[in-house]
């Protein structure tokens, strides 16, 4: 009664190798890293798309040269 240790008699649980360790910790970085992402989103797959909408449109403004519609602004 009140003890802190187990019993000789008993074993210790056998641990998973380090390979097995690393991959479900891998997989549960990955699992929370998703989970913060999408918290508070309602549709993950149109955030993406804005964003990277957004990044297009910005990549498009850094490189110089003419506008892509090709107008004109003629004043006479």
């Amino acid at each position: 009664m009140g003890l802190c240790f187990p019993c000789p008699a008993e074993s210790a649980p056998p641990s998973p190798s380090p390979e097995e360790k690393r991959a479900k910790l891998a997989e549960a970085a990955e699992r929370r890293q998703k989970e913060a992402a999408s918290r508070g989103i309602l549709d993950i797959q149109s955030v993406e798309a804005k964003r990277k909408k957004k990044e297009q449109l910005e990549k498009q403004m850094d490189t110089p040269g003419p506008p892509a519609g090709g107008l004109r602004w003629t004043v006479s």
